[in-house]
């Protein structure tokens, strides 16, 4: 009679525990793998200033354009 309840003990334990552990790890690798709120506003935050130092370096440029027309030539001479 206390062998059957062993059966079931022991199934639990062969069976369903390493399938629910593979489950559950497979689940938290997924979650994990998805960017966080957190880091996808730290992107765009990211990505607002690249787009202000481009927008000032592209003024910057237009400003030596026209007051020194061969800047980008002489980059290279040395001094």
């Amino acid at each position: 009679m206390t062998d059957f309840i062993y059966v079931p003990v022991i199934l639990i334990i062969v069976v369903v525990m390493p399938i629910w552990i593979v489950f559950h790890y497979v689940t938290m690798w997924k979650r994990d793998k998805a960017l966080s709120a957190e880091d996808e506003s730290s992107f765009g935050d990211l990505r607002g200033n690249a787009e202000k130092l481009e927008d000032r370096l592209n003024s910057l440029e237009r400003i030596l354009d026209e007051e020194i027309p061969d800047w980008r030539q002489r980059q290279n001479d040395p001094l």
